[in-house]
């Protein structure tokens, strides 16, 4: 069996549900026929794609393996990572390129509790070792544990970090950063935001006002909001990025905890559903567990090989 590196570990539990579900599958003997897209469209469906992105991704395979001449069902794994990739192939733009101007603004939002001031600090540290100045700003004034937090972070990272008071004006703090990050001539600036639910309607008015603020003091600010999901929560993050996105156009996600759960197959349906590119992938705790996202990688990851298919049929 061929050895797996990079996002094929990180990807275990997702790939072995896969593999478990697909692997019997792909090493049949027999020709593709209706029967064989029912059982692919269910498997998918079980692995969290979603029933309408898996529906879609049966349906170009089926496009594909007829263009292809594929007519044996030992064929359709290449198919189906080919599939993949089609749909992913516009999520992993960097998003980052040249510093065109200074400081890049990345304003962060998620809802509570899926791991977004851990992903803004372990990005924060992303960007440091690429050798690039960073500070970050507390803009959840809603809790005294979130400032709490972030300074903890910036402390460990030795990042400054501009905070106020609980309850003070979260548009404030992203004055005062732009204004310090502007004085100090640093690289990135990255925005902290109170976790809401798309009900919470002041908090949602929070975010366009933040916004409004750093717009003024660069017309091209924020350079990137992007929105970190919590992959264990599967095909519920669907309605979390449609609710931010209609509040706050996004630029790209981050999927926190991707390496704790077997609903991998969710970006597929992040992917289909909104055209947003996936930026940064989270597989551990740690500070350096911030990843770029890799399409290609992904799709690999995801779809079992022969090799896989033929020793669970031994």
């Amino acid at each position: 069996m061929k050895q797996k590196k990079g996002l094929f570990g990180f990807l275990s539990k997702t790939r072995q549900s896969l593999t478990n579900s697909l692997g019997g599958l792909f090493s049949r003997v027999g020709p593709l026929d209706e029967a064989v897209y029912e059982e692919l469209e269910d498997h998918l469906i079980l692995a969290d794609f979603g029933v309408h992105t898996a529906r879609e991704i049966v349906q170009h395979l089926k496009q594909l393996a007829k263009r292809e001449r594929i007519d044996g069902i030992s064929g359709l794994s290449a198919c189906l990572e080919a599939s993949l990739l089609d749909i992913l192939s516009g999520t992993d733009e960097d998003g980052n390129g040249e510093l065109a101007k200074k400081p890049q603004v990345i304003l962060m939002v998620g809802v509570n509790g899926v791991g977004k001031t851990t992903t803004l600090a372990k990005l924060a540290n992303y960007h440091k070792r690429q050798g690039c100045s960073v500070m970050m700003a507390a803009g959840d004034t809603y809790r005294a544990a979130a400032v709490e937090q972030l300074q903890a972070w910036g402390q460990r990272l030795d990042v400054p970090v501009i905070a106020q008071s609980t309850g003070s004006d979260a548009a404030a703090v992203a004055f005062d950063a732009m204004n310090s990050a502007h004085a100090k001539n640093i690289d990135y600036l990255l925005i902290d935001s109170a976790g809401r639910q798309h009900t919470q309607g002041d908090l949602m008015d929070q975010l366009q006002k933040m916004k409004r603020v750093i717009g003024k003091m660069d017309e091209t600010a924020p350079h990137q909001v992007l929105i970190t999901v919590d992959a264990t929560n599967g095909q519920n993050v669907l309605s979390q990025v449609e609710h931010f996105q209609n509040i706050l156009p996004l630029t790209g996600i981050c999927v926190a905890k991707l390496d704790g759960t077997a609903k991998g197959g969710m970006i597929v349906a992040l992917a289909n559903r909104f055209k947003l590119p996936v930026r940064f992938i989270g597989v551990g705790e740690g500070i350096d567990d911030l990843v770029k996202f890799s399409a290609k990688e992904f799709a690999a990851a995801l779809v079992p090989d022969m090799d896989t298919a033929e020793s669970l049929q031994a």
